[in-house]
């Protein structure tokens, strides 16, 4: 369940359509998953119908999040740039549509280094999640330093 509304997520979805706050497009797709079928149909196929937008679509944004969450640390931990970005806004997302702005806010203050590691521990933390502290590594890169010194694997490059 998300607390915003359908007519602020069309704006949301608008304005990084307008102002290009969402280069790839993954932002997008997880507002437009949130919509009703009235309200997603500009960005729909044209033939699709309302009963197959209902049964592809995740209804509960929370559990969506907390799924995701997983999915972003394992991309941290794989030292994966583009799916690591991607994991960082579509959190930006969650915690919007989920209505933590203090959360957002905990994100943009964060910063990018070692895969967004920063971004993503403020995301887990501020809505009160795991976050897997008793690993030294992701512990490490949540600081903004290498997973371990002389990392082979990009961080610190």
């Amino acid at each position: 369940m998300t607390t915003r509304t359908q007519d602020e997520i069309v704006a949301r979805i608008r304005d990084h359509e307008q102002n290009g706050g969402d280069f790839f497009g993954f932002a997008c797709e997880l507002l437009i998953d949130a919509l009703d079928f009235e309200h997603a149909k500009p960005w729909l196929k044209e033939e699709t119908t309302a009963e197959q937008w209902d049964e592809s679509r995740t209804v509960d944004t929370e559990t969506a999040a907390r799924g995701y969450l997983e999915f972003a640390l394992g991309k941290i931990d794989g030292h994966r740039g583009i799916s690591a970005s991607r994991s960082v806004d579509k959190l930006r997302e969650f915690a919007w549509l989920l209505g933590r702005d203090e959360v957002l806010a905990a994100m943009d203050a964060a910063g990018y280094q070692q895969y967004g590691a920063p971004k993503v521990k403020a995301f887990a933390v501020g809505m009160g999640w795991p976050w897997p502290s008793d690993d030294a590594e992701m512990e490490r890169m949540a600081q903004g330093l290498p997973c371990v010194d002389d990392c082979s694997g990009g961080c610190g490059q």
